[in-house]
């Protein structure tokens, strides 16, 4: 059964505010409260390679990105960069501590990573920046079965 338009394209605005206000939240968190700094010798204690890039990266990403998702622009691309964050947070930081939160675990960015995977396939929706800016544009691709190559 397949949905009204406009319930896929609430749920996708409804996706990228909820989750950019969190990226905006940790990203701001990184600049203003830790400092560039303070988080590169955070990502420096934690092991994380390239701690003063890396600190510089999750940052523009959370914060930059974050607003990008509220206003809806290059959505697939933000999307992207957001699960790369996530990925690399997964797997140097968060991984080996088990699922909660709580005990330094995985479960906020395999959140926001999936959700952000989400986004980056399907975009922004008709509410957004993107589709005034970009226009719409197919974001599938139909294959026949059996069609010759």
């Amino acid at each position: 059964m397949k949905s009204p338009r406009i319930v896929r394209d609430l749920a996708l605005l409804l996706t990228r505010v909820g989750l950019g206000v969190v990226l905006i939240a940790h990203g701001w968190q990184k600049f203003d409260e830790f400092g560039l700094a303070g988080t590169a010798a955070s990502f420096d204690k934690m092991g994380i390679p390239l701690p003063t890039a890396t600190a510089y990266f999750a940052t523009a990403v959370e914060l930059v990105g974050g607003a990008a998702l509220v206003l809806g622009l290059v959505v697939p691309l933000v999307g992207v960069l957001v699960a790369l964050d996530m990925a690399g947070a997964f797997a140097l930081v968060h991984a080996g501590n088990g699922v909660f939160v709580t005990a330094g675990g995985f479960e906020l960015v395999v959140s926001i990573g999936l959700a952000a995977l989400l986004l980056a396939a399907f975009g922004s929706g008709r509410i957004g920046l993107d589709p005034l800016l970009f226009g719409r544009r197919a974001r599938t691709t139909t294959v026949k079965v059996g069609a010759p190559a």
